[in-house]
């Protein structure tokens, strides 16, 4: 305990001498504002408990909401936080993970040039793990949501195409219903009103059924390219040739891979030997969901470990949480008790 202690006061250290500013968060949080942003999906992650005064609430699952929280109050730009405490979140007995561990994190909220804020925050974890000799993995959400923006559909099935981003197998069935033509439904008003919806949610889901039913399908040439996207990996600057090539296909992309392409050349003149990060267009898809630009992890080779460290952009969580008003934001966290084992591992 005194080594994890000490590991998470040297990690403070480090983030508070770039400038941040160290912040807490109470361990209990509002249960309705993570339903919001995360849906009724969280309740099979966090721990939910009810106050006679306070309603919901669930032990702390991250420290990103409420630090959001407290930035957009204060609206105070550039700003960096650092911040160190446990986290709780249900795992299933077979992973051995327990369920409460720290996180020691840094955020930064600033309007300059994106790719260079993302460049300096990986590059700043990527100094403090290089002694640990872990694999680092990138990807860009936001490839995906633009490739998902520039198909030949219908809003509505762009929409629920994002809301499912961040459940593959959900969006691959969405993705093959979308392909093909929908079968014709009789639509009809008239009969008698029974259950809870009043007649104006029956009309309004009628409206939807016939615009679904008058949607072509999304062309064959998309899908097959909407599908090559998220096969895409490789190392930085092989990853980038391949989407540069793509955007012939995909041009609606052309934007983020331009995006990325500038983050590329930042992290390169930050030090970062980029021959060496590896990319996936689908990395991050299943644990990392108010991320919607790029992300990043490190990891040990023991099989079963977390990532010792992961982060990314979140914008549209500044957006939803500022009521509209966003702000760039960048962070990520490092789990101390994890780069203790690593450290361990590495000097033996």
């Amino acid at each position: 305990m005194s080594q994890l202690r000490a590991e998470t006061a040297r990690l403070l250290g480090v983030f508070e001498a770039t400038g941040a500013v160290r912040v807490e968060a109470d361990i209990l949080q509002p249960a309705d504002v993570l339903l919001d942003l995360y849906g009724e999906d969280i309740r099979a992650r966090a721990y939910v408990t009810s106050d006679p005064l306070r309603g919901e609430q669930m032990l702390r699952p991250d420290f990103t909401v409420p630090v959001v929280q407290r930035h957009m109050a204060v609206s105070a730009e550039p700003a960096r936080y650092t911040y160190a405490g446990p986290v709780f979140r249900y795992q299933d007995s077979a992973t051995g993970r327990a369920a409460q561990s720290e996180q020691v994190g840094y955020e930064v909220f600033d309007r300059s040039a994106p790719e260079a804020i993302e460049a300096e925050v990986f590059g700043l974890f990527h100094r403090i793990l290089a002694p640990l000799d872990l694999t680092a993995s990138t990807g860009d959400v936001g490839l995906l949501r633009a490739a998902i923006d520039g198909l030949t559909t219908s809003d509505a099935r762009k929409a629920a195409l994002r809301r499912h981003i961040w459940r593959p197998l959900r969006f691959q069935s969405l993705l093959a219903r979308f392909s093909q033509p929908v079968a014709p439904k009789v639509l009809g008003a008239g009969g008698q009103q029974i259950g809870l919806r009043s007649a104006q949610d029956v009309q309004e889901r009628l409206a939807q059924l016939q615009e679904e039913a008058a949607a072509p399908p999304i062309p064959p040439a998309e899908i097959e390219a909407l599908t090559d996207l998220l096969s895409i990996r490789g190392k930085l600057p092989e990853a980038l040739e391949l989407l540069q090539a793509l955007t012939r296909r995909l041009p609606s992309i052309g934007p983020a891979v331009a995006h990325m392409a500038a983050r590329i050349k930042a992290l390169d003149a930050a030090g970062v030997d980029v021959a060496q990060i590896g990319f996936e267009a689908a990395y991050g898809l299943t644990a990392m969901e108010y991320y919607d630009g790029f992300v990043f992890g490190f990891y040990a080779a023991e099989p079963g470990w977390p990532a010792i460290a992961s982060g990314g952009r979140y914008d549209a969580l500044t957006r939803v949480l500022g009521q509209g008003r966003a702000v760039p934001a960048v962070g990520g966290i490092i789990r101390p008790e994890y780069s203790l084992r690593a450290e361990a591992g590495s000097a033996s």
